[in-house]
């Protein structure tokens, strides 16, 4: 439901073009891969667009949010290099059209198929038999470990009774070593009004 603004001028307020492409901007420098294309920022800035246009509250803070990058830029937020950007952002990374631009980013972005292509993510593998067979050892850029002990180091020491078998508690008593309520705590006593 959309609620109109206290003021009738904002609730016209329309994001442009420019703003569009000034939003691709912020979000390739808050979340920079280089490998991720520009199909997956153009459709997170569509969909905070169109969240925005669904409430007043987030167009008035992105639109005055997108306006402040620019005047803290001196000019054009989107003609400054990455690092130049990044300090712009943060300066900004407390305020109400960050946080609602970084919290839809993060749930959008990173929900796209392509970015999981580029970032090496094979997705969800429930679906398709779980990992153990599917890739669960197959990291290439991780070192074979070793097999065996090299001769001349010794073994590390290992705790005092930890090659034992497990002993009954002292006292002949029987332990529980879960954390279920046991025959007595779960017993209920009567209520007395």
């Amino acid at each position: 439901m959309v609620f109109p603004a206290k003021y009738p001028s904002l609730n016209a307020t329309e994001m442009t073009e420019e703003a569009r492409q000034t939003l691709i901007r912020v979000l390739r420098v808050a979340f920079p891969h280089q490998c991720v294309p520009d199909g997956p920022y153009e459709r997170t800035a569509d969909t905070i667009l169109t969240e925005a246009q669904n409430e007043t509250w987030f167009r008035v803070a992105l639109t005055q949010g997108l306006l402040s990058l620019n005047q803290l830029s001196d000019g054009d937020f989107r003609s400054l290099d990455d690092a130049a950007a990044l300090r712009v952002l943060r300066r900004v990374d407390g305020t109400e059209f960050f946080g609602f631009v970084r919290r839809t980013a993060v749930l959008n972005l990173y929900d796209d198929a392509e970015v999981w292509t580029a970032l090496g993510y094979e997705g969800a593998s429930f679906d398709q038999g779980g990992y153990i067979n599917r890739g669960f050892n197959d990291l290439g850029w991780l070192p074979d470990p070793r097999v065996e002990f090299p001769e001349g180091e010794t073994m590390p020491e290992i705790a005092p009774g930890a090659t034992g078998a497990p002993r009954p508690a002292a006292g002949g008593q029987k332990t529980d070593s879960t954390n279920q309520p046991g025959a007595t705590s779960s017993d209920m006593e009567e209520v007395k009004k």
